[in-house]
């Protein structure tokens, strides 16, 4: 992947260490989400436990945001892809905020509680949003702050019905409250668990399965974080237009990693066709042990690849499952039962 854009997570920046990193059996993640836990101990078994939406996920490295002001959902609402200006009170949304050539500069997840629009940012990449929000205010009755130091991001599953996959959640709560989060909500997963579950729904993280110049379509960001009823945002030209003609440059897909293989590839490899070796077709992103799927990972492709074609990711072969259709308007994966 290329240069990284704007709010991406910043490596060097300091983490925040979490107390439960001195459960008994706890592991510490690598960047970007270094100062919580990768595992305690049991990833197939915390896996497991989240998708029956037991316990929950330690992700207080996150940053955290607030926008307040009587003005704070429309002025949101004229920024971003989302449409936020009659957002009801409780109701979570994705975010982005895109260049003027419709790339993805900032993703965001918020909640508003009928005063404040709460929000969480990859860690290391708030400072750089508030910075950019700040400087969006001009005359707008709004106040943006960063909120990390005092409040923290925990994560859990909804199952879903009749066996179809389950869905997602966080709350934002107040970081002096991490400690006793096993005491409230069950015993916690690491973010391995967590990420595995991630990128099996077929679900980008910025950044990771990301580079400087993607745009929406090609991550199957449509109707999830961008709304396309909603009037003019910067970067809208390039996204409809995209859209209409149903072919995004690029795509991203699901791989289904060789499991006797006895590695996963390193993140940032290049993805290249088992018929023609040597020339990268994409590039890895994330990457995990799914405790179903066995190694998945996730890819950014170019979209003339054909969908059926085995890939090479790092030496090691691959098949694809779509997530984002190359040809035609599906821009999101169908999902079972759904």
């Amino acid at each position: 992947m290329s240069e990284h854009p704007a709010s991406t997570p910043d490596e060097a920046a300091p983490a925040r260490r979490s107390p439960l990193l001195d459960v008994e059996g706890a592991v510490e993640a690598d960047p970007p989400d270094s100062g919580v836990a990768a595992h305690y101990g049991e990833l197939t078994v915390e896996q497991r436990r989240l998708e029956r939406g037991e316990g929950f996920v330690d992700l207080s490295h996150r940053d955290v945001l607030t926008v307040t002001g009587p003005d704070r959902l429309t002025w949101l609402h004229s920024l971003t892809t989302q449409h936020l200006e009659s957002l009801p009170p409780g109701l979570p949304t994705e975010v982005l905020v895109l260049t003027p050539q419709g790339r993805i500069e900032h993703a965001f997840e918020g909640i508003d509680d009928g005063t404040t629009f709460w929000a969480h940012t990859e860690p290391g990449a708030g400072a750089v949003l508030v910075t950019f929000l700040d400087r969006m205010r001009f005359m707008m009755r709004v106040e943006v702050a960063d909120v990390s130091d005092t409040h923290a991001v925990l994560g859990r599953v909804e199952p879903g019905a009749d066996g179809t996959p389950g869905r997602s959640v966080w709350a934002i709560e107040p970081r002096a409250d991490v400690a006793s989060w096993p005491e409230r909500h069950g015993r916690p997963a690491g973010t391995w668990a967590w990420e595995a579950l991630r990128i099996a729904a077929g679900t980008p993280r910025l950044g990771l399965d990301t580079d400087d110049r993607t745009i929406p379509n090609e991550v199957g960001l449509l109707e999830r974080a961008v709304h396309l009823d909603k009037g003019c945002y910067r970067g809208q030209e390039t996204v409809a237009r995209v859209h209409n003609l149903g072919r995004p440059p690029r795509r991203l897909t699901l791989l289904h990693l060789d499991g006797s293989a006895d590695r996963l590839p390193a993140p940032g490899s290049p993805v290249e066709r088992a018929d023609a070796p040597g020339q990268a077709v994409g590039v890895l992103g994330s990457r995990g042990l799914h405790h179903e799927l066995g190694p998945i990972g996730l890819a950014l492709l170019k979209r003339s690849v054909p969908t059926d074609a085995t890939l090479v990711v790092d030496g090691v072969a691959a098949a694809q499952e779509l997530v984002v259709d190359p040809d035609v308007g599906l821009h999101v994966r169908p999902r079972s039962g759904g």
